[in-house]
């Protein structure tokens, strides 16, 4: 697998990174940006000037990761040239997080599954309910067979977000890429860093994705006191306060970490990126930096053990708008962390998003929403 990296600001233009030429002509081309500039029709066909016979993923973004760095406004571009590794990409619509799990059974059978190494999935982060794509999906697919990828953003301001695939981003949208070949490892890992506090509490009223109630209190009056004056600034400040929940499996307990995306004032409901079940255990979140940093090192770690002991060859990282403004300036150091762990001669590159979607472990093959975590997929592919 070779690999070439460009970034393009307004002030720029597009900038091509340091780095071997490609082998062979890219088959696929990641290009995460800010809307406005994801969107444009000139850029993308200046893109496929560049790759004439990639697949071509675009997403928007709450904040772009290049390299070591992090920007808004700019497009970071991957092109993957592989060897021995056959890429199919399917698109489907979705215009209400009531559609996402029949959206997520089309997107499947339009996928061929004989020799389905991987899934990754790109899809518009507030008109998907990212529990139900991702259940959808690991119902339909091979049991063999993870899912990784991302829910797409639009900086803090959840206004409208945007995918497209061989043509301009578009808002509505869901990507499916599937990764085929004996050759290509993948390796994956997804932590946060948050901490909890407060009394445990449960969800009393909920509809899907929209929590009405805890402890039989209106959700979002509850919410409040504990913001603040923060509160004010719903639903962007509520990304400084995610909510855990402890969620009964067959496999044991496992926590899930939800972002709000939206609040309804008139009848005090909160709107997240995946599920809320009623009777599931919750518990407010609030940052640690050090512990965020240390959760970014952690997922690098689980997403290279996969790989054996050979070093990827690239990483995708999307990491939760939530950290972003957390961290603020500091935002860098999560970057560098995951850096350390995988070398510096990987190339990286990624988003900030509006939800994170991995496997818990990186032995396992179910598939969780995240929200607030570092979630990477690594890629290697091996020679003969």
């Amino acid at each position: 697998m070779n690999i070439e990296q460009r970034s393009y600001s307004e002030e720029a233009g597009w900038q091509l990174l340091p780095s071997p030429k490609l082998k062979y002509p890219a088959s696929l081309v990641f290009a995460f940006g800010a809307r406005t500039l994801v969107q444009k029709k000139q850029l993308f066909t200046e893109i496929r000037s560049f790759y004439p016979e990639a697949r071509i993923i675009l997403g928007s973004t709450a904040g772009e990761i290049l390299a070591s760095t992090v920007s808004d406004n700019s497009i970071s571009l991957t092109a993957l040239s592989f060897e021995d590794t056959t890429v199919k990409c399917v698109e489907e619509s979705i215009s209400s997080p009531a559609e996402s799990t029949q959206v997520a059974a089309k997107l499947v059978l339009k996928l061929p599954q004989e020799g389905l190494r991987h899934v990754m999935v790109f899809s518009d982060g507030l008109k998907t309910n990212g529990t139900a794509l991702v259940g959808a999906l690991v119902s339909a697919l091979p049991p063999a067979v993870a899912v990784t990828g991302g829910l797409v953003g639009d900086g803090a301001d959840f206004k409208e977000t945007a995918v497209g695939l061989d043509g301009p981003a578009v808002p509505g949208r869901v990507v499916l890429i599937g990764f085929y070949g004996s050759r290509i490892a993948i390796g994956y890992g997804s932590l946060g860093g948050w901490d909890s506090f407060g009394p445990e509490r449960a969800i009393t009223r909920s509809k899907d994705n929209v929590l009405y109630e805890i402890n039989g209190r209106p959700a979002l009056e509850l919410y409040k006191e504990y913001l603040g004056d923060a509160a004010k600034d719903l639903p962007s400040s509520g990304l400084l306060f995610p909510l855990s929940l402890r969620l009964s499996t067959e496999h044991g307990d496992e926590e899930v970490v939800r972002t709000v995306l939206t609040v309804n004032e008139q009848d005090q409901s909160m709107t997240f990126a995946g599920d809320m079940p009623e009777g599931t255990p919750v518990k407010l979140m609030k940052a640690n930096f050090d512990r965020l940093v240390d959760g970014a090192s952690g997922a690098a770690t689980m997403s290279i053990e996969r790989l054996g002991e050979q070093p990827a060859d690239f990483a995708l990282l999307i990491s939760c708008v939530g950290r972003k403004l957390v961290l603020g300036p500091r935002i860098e150091e999560e970057i560098d962390a995951v850096r350390e762990v995988l070398g510096g001669s990987t190339p990286v590159a990624g988003f900030y998003s509006y939800g994170e979607i991995s496997p818990v472990a990186p032995t396992e093959k179910q598939c969780r929403l995240h929200n607030q975590t570092m979630t990477i997929t690594t890629f290697r592919e091996t020679h003969e």
